[in-house]
């Protein structure tokens, strides 16, 4: 079996089972299996897979035909330009959060005391520290995502300091001058309308926000009012149509508030001042 079968017969594979991004996803797993670039896959084609490789890359694809999403498989997913580790610990980065890394960079003084709520991998606080160059503090109530969230920071030298907590309730009054989250926020009602991938794969304490979806917004706009100095920043991530309910959550206590638009014109992060 050579690396082009391979390729074509785990897309043909994947194809028929209306895995999205058929060939894509069947060049990720098949350098997963041979431990290469996508590159070396049309550099070698004729390479002759070894039976250990063959046996992995048919695992993969069966994984990936149960629901599994790439990322676990893989256990990888990049973020900001840098890979980071991923496991069904913690939910994989998407896309759409490097637009809170953007807005922190550009609203967040070098040298500011940070922390990270619900850090899951640690995707968003180790961008921030290795993007401002200052030292983040981050936070979960999963131990198993901090062990992650650490391992990630080891392997990409970020100055990021873990701790277990539920939110930011056990954290002195005004000890920070900006508070990153992109907390769980899809309702439990939308459960069964979730892709496969995520309803049976990613880690539900990250993915739930409680009856609405809007509850863990309520108690982190709270707790931050406490936890910020006067003119900290508050900056969260906006799930699908909650840009109402956080709005409302600004009225008292809270000025110059904005919101950023993703790529598809969806309002995807919300930072409010304290006042």
């Amino acid at each position: 079996m050579t690396l082009h079968t391979a390729l074509v017969q785990g897309t043909k594979i994947l194809e028929d089972a209306a895995i999205p991004v058929p060939r894509l996803t069947a060049e990720v797993l098949l350098s997963h299996a041979v431990h290469c670039q996508r590159t070396y896959l049309y550099a070698y084609p004729e390479r002759e897979l070894k039976e250990v490789e063959w046996i992995h890359y048919g695992r993969y694809l069966h994984e990936r035909l149960e629901g599994k999403p790439t990322q676990y498989i893989t256990k990888r997913q990049e973020f900001y330009g840098r890979e980071f580790r991923v496991s069904p610990a913690v939910l994989i980065p998407r896309p759409e959060t490097e637009h809170l890394i953007e807005t922190a960079v550009k609203r967040v003084a070098r040298g500011a005391r940070i922390i990270d709520v619900g850090c899951g991998s640690g995707a968003i606080a180790i961008s921030v520290a290795l993007e401002l160059r200052t030292p983040v503090l981050a936070c979960d109530i999963s131990l198993a995502a901090i062990e992650v969230a650490r391992g990630n920071a080891r392997t990409l030298s970020a100055p990021v300091e873990f701790i277990a907590a539920n939110l930011l309730a056990p954290f002195a009054l005004h000890s920070f001058d900006a508070v990153l989250s992109n907390p769980p926020y899809v309702p439990l009602s939308h459960r069964e309308s979730l892709q496969r991938e995520v309803r049976d794969y990613e880690p539900e304490l990250a993915l739930f926000g409680g009856p609405t979806g809007n509850e863990i917004y309520a108690a982190l706009f709270t707790q931050a009012a406490r936890v910020l100095k006067p003119g900290g920043l508050l900056i969260v991530e906006l799930g699908f149509g909650s840009l109402d309910a956080v709005l409302a959550m600004t009225k008292t206590g809270w000025h110059d508030v904005s919101t950023t638009d993703d790529l598809a014109g969806i309002p995807r992060v919300l930072t409010a001042t304290l006042s």
